[in-house]
């Protein structure tokens, strides 16, 4: 290793403490009027800060379809507002939008636009005669620059098969004059192109825009125009958060506790270069805040998202981990401390490099495909990756340099681990297969025991997913939120006999409006909640509004989530199989995911965990961690058959590599555990129902790294290899 001088370590110590500093002034009290970079000034979503609720009504005739239709267009409308908005039926004939991080429904209503009728006709004074195409014949309108002009831009209209021939006709119809074709919303003429020619595609370009902010209202008013409905905004206003007003304040402060704990364990374990870590970890956790802070307009932070820097600190912590266990492996094996900790970085690299691409290239993929809390995990997700890889990496080997370059040089500042014996987990792998398939057919058998139950589902879904009931009530008496969570959610809950209770509080000048949005309620349960609305609260049954409310999270949005798991896993087995040259690492790796998942699902089934959108955030978590622990793994079992020459005993590669870094992964899992216990301990009630299959799927990811993954490889590598590889392997 190329050290420091004294001269330059105390320069790079000063530096770096400088640079620590400002970070820190900045998450903690931000700069200029509005604080940017404080630790609170981050864009949040409608879980945590609340945002603006529009509701509107359907023009009558509308069917179910049509709802449908109208809500999954609305939701790809409002998503560009944020990633994290939601829209759902209230009742028959009402559909509600809602959008974090907003605070002016004037404003919102004014960009967004009233969803209204738009038609494509060749005469305006006999519109109903002329008109050629409707909005229904559009799936898809967007601004671009003109590939031909860069001065100008262009609306990209993408036509259903139906819609295509029509515009065929049409253009067939006008081409090559100067009659033009009239795009008209609401009775309002927004564009009249020309044709030159018949266009017979299912695209088309509205050219000659010398204005982005022109060509993005078209596409906008387009896209709008669009809905298979007609809607008239008939309430507007700002709602408070639905994890309740301290979920935020909370989970920073599990955070902060969790990171404290973990700093004091990596110094007592590590000593100096946990001392490092712990330095550049909260480095890392000021510079994910202040990065979410910096693009507060473009980033909004929900729960899943807060899973995502859990995720980010849990693969920094692992990365040291590795680092400093081989740091000590080489001393154990008698090089100086300078060469120990070359080598360490070195030969840990492979491993960290894989287990965050692979990570990354996961989140790239879920923020392609995915929609709303899965989109907005995978933003912080890939954020926190590509920090923690450069705390780890930069920041950390930084300080051990620079510490070594001040004296610290003794082995008793590094530890040493001896080899010791090694552990026969393969000769178990039937054994922990068995108990791992045992658990998961037990979960699918509690899944169709809870199926077959009247009126049951095989999980137990929150209203998130299934739907319920929305009941409108003023508590004039109070004007806080943490109030309201703390007085009336409880007895709410106690009295219907769930804890599926959401509050959505808007205050204004004169009352309170509180949403209790709930499960699909019972004759009897109805009645219980509104005799402790009116016994504990005075609030008389005539000034109570009870509607029913559909899923927030939509068949397409859950649909789109699965898929976007599905083409990550793909991507990942396919890094992993290019990587490692061999598919059999890469079969193995996402069958341990797989495994992780299904045994987690079981949790969900057997002990009726709520499935909300924490469930989402928790799987999304659940599939990062896992896939990460297992690379460190097989990226051992990598270099031992590199060392073993031309004829390995698989068997003992595997036992070997397991029991080297069986530590690892029982510690980098001890470290994310502390973080999520302290969000259990600390969070929301909400925010603990996300905290505790979570804390069951780090301890299931770990178990799957050490007795699972190891044991399927060996299965591949045995049963499925060179006829000379499985000769050897049978004379073991």
């Amino acid at each position: 290793m190329k050290t420091f001088s004294k001269r330059k370590s105390i320069a790079a110590l000063v530096i770096f403490g400088l640079v620590l500093a400002g970070i820190l002034f900045m998450v903690l009290a931000g700069i200029g009027y509005d604080h940017v970079g404080r630790w609170d000034q981050f864009g949040k979503g409608l879980d945590l800060e609340g945002g603006v609720s529009i509701t509107y009504e359907v023009s009558e005739g509308a069917t179910q379809q049509d709802m449908d239709d109208t809500i999954m267009k609305l939701q790809a409308r409002v998503e560009e507002f944020s990633t994290e908005s939601q829209v759902y039926q209230e009742g028959a004939n009402r559909i509600t939008v809602e959008i974090p991080g907003q605070n002016d429904p004037a404003v919102v209503l004014a960009e967004l636009g009233n969803p209204g009728t738009l038609i494509f006709c060749t005469d305006t004074s006999d519109v109903d005669g002329s008109t050629a195409l409707t909005g229904n014949d559009i799936t898809e309108a967007y601004a671009a620059q003109d590939p031909d002009d860069a001065n100008k831009y262009v609306v990209v209209l993408t036509f259903t098969p139906e819609g295509q021939e029509k515009f065929a006709v049409v253009t067939e119809k006008i081409a090559g004059t100067s009659n033009p074709l009239y795009i008209i919303f609401d009775n309002q003429v927004l564009s009249q192109p020309t044709a030159k020619e018949k266009i017979n595609s299912p695209t088309c370009q509205i050219e000659g825009i010398t204005d982005r902010e022109e060509a993005t209202r078209l596409a906008s008013y387009i896209r709008i125009g669009a809905l298979p409905t007609e809607l008239h905004e008939i309430s507007s206003r700002v709602v408070g958060a639905t994890l309740g007003a301290n979920a935020v304040s909370s989970s920073i402060t599990a955070m902060a506790i969790g990171l404290a704990i973990i700093c004091v364990l990596m110094i007592i374990v590590f000593r100096m270069p946990g001392f490092s870590a712990s330095i550049a970890l909260v480095s890392y956790t000021g510079l994910v805040f202040l990065v979410l802070s910096i693009f507060r307009e473009s980033i909004t932070l929900t729960l899943p998202g807060i899973a995502g820097i859990i995720l980010g600190i849990g693969m920094a912590v692992d990365a040291n981990v590795i680092i400093f266990s081989r740091i000590r492996e080489e001393i154990g094996l008698g090089a100086g401390t300078a060469t120990a900790i070359h080598t360490g970085f070195s030969k840990a690299l492979s491993a960290i490099i894989d287990g965050n691409v692979t990570t990354l290239l996961a989140a790239i993929v879920l923020w392609i495909f995915g929609t709303g809390s899965v989109k907005g995990f995978a933003v912080t997700l890939t954020i926190s990756i590509i920090l923690s890889m450069f705390s780890s990496l930069v920041l950390t080997r930084l300080l051990i340099k620079a510490f070594y370059g001040l004296g610290m040089k003794n082995e008793k500042w590094y530890g040493k681990k001896k080899q010791g014996k090694v552990i026969d987990f393969i000769k178990r792998r039937w054994l922990y297969i068995g108990i791992s398939v045992a658990v998961i057919l037990a979960g699918v058998g509690f899944m169709v025991i809870n199926g077959t139950k009247q009126g049951g589902y095989p999980l137990n879904y929150s209203l998130d997913f299934v739907g319920g009931t929305q009941t409108t009530v003023n508590f004039n008496e109070y004007r806080d939120a943490t109030a309201l969570e703390k007085d009336v959610q409880p007895l709410i809950q106690e009295a219907i006999g769930s804890n599926d209770v959401v509050l959505t509080p808007s205050f204004d000048t004169n009352n309170t409006e509180v949403i209790i949005k709930t499960q699909v309620l019972t004759e009897q349960q109805r009645e219980a909640m509104y005799k402790v609305l009116e016994e504990d609260f005075n609030i008389k049954t005539d000034n109570i509004t009870y509607s029913s409310i559909s899923a927030t999270v939509s068949k397409e949005m859950a649909r789109n989530a699965i898929l976007s798991v599905i083409i990550a896993a793909v991507v990942m087995l396919a890094y992993i199989w290019i990587r490692f040259r061999d598919l059999r690492f890469a079969g193995a790796s996402v069958l341990a995911l797989v495994h992780d998942v299904f045994v987690v699902l079981a949790g969900y089934a057997v002990f009726r965990w709520t499935v909300g959108n924490t469930f989402i955030a928790c799987m999304l978590t659940l599939v990062g961690y896992s896939i990460n622990a297992t690379i460190v793994t097989f990226d051992r079992i990598r270099e031992l058959l590199k060392a073993a020459g031309k004829d390995p005993d698989y068997k003992e590669i595997a036992n070997k590599a397991v029991t080297q870094t069986v530590g690892r992964s029982v510690y980098t899992s001890l470290t994310t555990l502390i973080m999520v216990v302290m969000l259990f301990i600390f969070g929301a009630s909400t925010i603990r129902e996300f905290a505790l299959p979570l804390m069951v799927g780090l301890v299931v990811g770990c178990y799957s790294s050490i007795c699972i993954a190891s044991g399927i490889w060996y299965i591949f590598k045995t049963k499925i290899a060179p006829k000379k590889a499985a000769k050897a392997a049978k004379q073991q």
